[in-house]
């Protein structure tokens, strides 16, 4: 899935140029490529979807050159998780009737890559192998390691099995609840990282979200062919905007968790790039820049690779320059960039944002 604008990671993420197509993390690669390296590490590259914007397919081409055409789906209309998710799973179903499939989003950070793909594997086996009627839907549940407000929480069942079942999915905790579920320690984050059978899913929809089901699945016989962007033109955007953990995954009785043995970030904001790079000696993170610092502690800096930043007497700052805007922002106040991003939208246009 990348079709996201990102607009936390304003200014270097704009709507024009999202944040899955840049290098935020300085490591010679973008994080759509990482995504993509990652994956088809276990799967073939070849059956390996890229759901977009259509304005982003020039992005797409360049950067996964690997990518065919018919492998890239445009969508029309900005719609939530539910949509694309339904759409490709019908796809993969036409294709390849036993079909599993996993649903992950472009611009994840993930550490140990060897132990994302054996938890992958795991997944993978269970839904295969899966012979129950209403049929094994998987995500990956990233085991918390202190008490975050910023994500939503799984909790899952005393089993020992490597596939725990679900007891329920629950919102975005304030500080006092994040710490209970932490206290008792069967609650995971919830990292958006879903395994299913092609055949589980479709089933779900229909079953959870039946007139979503019943738009796409109407032009079940144009998917794969000529036709289908025509009709995914047609059609995209009269489906309701629904994440899939609202219109399915909260619905259905026979979700699973596998607590997750990797390190992972979903990278929604400058503040967690900070926190999964490394600091120098005195706590700063520097991506590309050259730099001269004088009493400063605690601060990102990023910006374009090899120019010079003389920062002095600045303390627990985000300091980003792209090419046509410069951000200068307490840590604590990273929140507001999408405020400030508004802001210059009304005075300096759209082009900034």
């Amino acid at each position: 899935m990348a079709g996201g604008v990102g607009s936390r990671f304003w200014p270097l993420s704009k709507a024009s140029y999202p944040k899955q197509f840049h290098d935020i993390l300085g490591a010679g690669e973008t994080l759509i490529q990482r995504t993509f390296g990652r994956l088809s590490q276990t799967v073939p590259s070849e059956n390996v979807l890229v759901l977009t914007n259509e304005k982003y397919k020039g992005l797409v081409n360049e950067q996964l050159p690997e990518v065919r055409d018919e492998n890239i789906v445009l969508e029309p209309a900005m719609r939530n998780t539910a949509p694309c998710i339904l759409l490709a799973a019908l796809k993969i179903y036409k294709a390849n009737p036993d079909g599993v499939m996993i649903v992950a989003p472009s611009d994840h950070w993930i550490e140990n890559e060897k132990a994302f793909l054996t938890d992958l594997n795991t997944a993978f086996e269970a839904c295969a192998e899966d012979a129950s009627e209403e049929k094994l839907l998987v995500t990956l549940g990233i085991e918390p390691t202190f008490p975050h407000t910023g994500y939503g929480y799984i909790q899952y069942n005393a089993s020992t099995a490597a596939v725990k079942g679900v007891e329920a999915f629950k919102e975005k905790p304030d500080y006092e609840t994040a710490k209970q579920f932490l206290a008792e320690g069967n609650y995971s984050w919830n990292a958006g990282i879903f395994i299913w059978s092609a055949r589980a899913i479709i089933e779900a929809f229909e079953k959870y979200l039946p007139e979503m089901y019943a738009l796409f699945n109407s032009g079940f016989e144009a998917l794969n062919t000529e036709a289908e962007q025509q009709f995914i033109l047609d059609n995209y955007a009269k489906a309701e905007n629904i994440s899939i953990d609202y219109g399915i995954l909260e619905k259905s009785g026979h979700v699973g968790v596998i607590p997750a043995t990797f390190d992972w970030s979903d990278l929604g904001a400058w503040g967690a790039l900070y926190d999964n790079l490394e600091k120098d000696q005195d706590k700063n993170v520097i991506v590309n820049a050259q730099t001269v610092l004088r009493e400063a502690q605690g601060n990102l800096i990023r910006s374009e690779k090899g120019k010079v930043v003389v920062v002095e007497g600045l303390k627990d700052y985000i300091v980003v320059d792209s090419d046509d805007v410069l951000v200068i922002i307490p840590k604590a106040k990273e929140q507001d960039v999408k405020i400030i991003r508004a802001e210059v939208e009304q005075h300096f246009g759209a082009d900034l944002v």
